[in-house]
């Protein structure tokens, strides 16, 4: 899809977004295996017919909630200066995805504390990564010089999306803040800086 999405699919994205803040604040307080479809749809304000036009299973509910700081971590980087150094770009651009702005934003990290300890949701949160690294991949491709090495573009997404997750997991199954020393902030500008530390890739001049 190119251009600017119509009027539908942005309302169908909100709901999307709507019906993921409320399974995961239902999984949040109840836990996953004790939340049924019907009590989401309920909460949600919608058929269960509708919650099931959205999502096939009520684990992949969340999935919108989950990939949404990795879709804020992709934009940010492709609206990076083109000649700042990839290794940095993908850092700055982790930790500022990964620094709540808001209030809702602070509700949302502490859902996704939550979600992360419960193993039933493993499967949807592989998949949320698995996409963010599709489309991490296809900004690298477009950052990076002409001729640069598919295998290395791959490796540079699947090695940055890597340190977000493992950040993310680390955090969530601790006791840290939100912000400060054991953050999600804090932890993703180190696992980046580890993990992308060998890229050869360069971008810009």
């Amino acid at each position: 899809m190119t251009g600017r999405p119509t009027l539908t699919q942005r309302r169908r994205e909100a709901t999307r977004l709507d019906i993921a803040r409320t399974a995961a604040a239902l999984f949040a307080e109840r836990g996953v295996e004790e939340t049924t479809a019907e009590e989401i749809a309920l909460a949600a304000g919608i058929s269960l017919r509708t919650f099931y036009r959205y999502f096939s299973v009520k684990e992949g509910a969340v999935a919108p909630l989950l990939a949404a700081g990795g879709q804020r971590w992709v934009d940010l980087l492709a609206e990076s200066p083109a000649d700042l150094p990839l290794r940095e770009a993908l850092e700055r651009s982790a930790v500022a995805s990964l620094t709540p702005a808001d209030d809702a934003a602070v509700e949302a990290m502490h859902w996704t504390r939550s979600l992360l300890r419960d193993p039933r949701l493993d499967g949807t949160w592989q998949r949320v990564h698995a996409g963010s690294e599709e489309r991490l991949r296809t900004v690298l491709a477009v950052r990076c010089p002409d001729g640069a090495d598919p295998l290395e573009i791959r490796l540079a997404a699947a090695a940055a999306t890597a340190a977000i997750r493992v950040a993310l997991e680390q955090w969530a199954a601790s006791d840290a803040p939100v912000t400060g020393p054991g953050s999600p902030q804090d932890l993703g500008g180190r696992c980046m800086r580890e993990l992308t530390a060998g890229l050869r890739l360069t971008a810009g001049g």
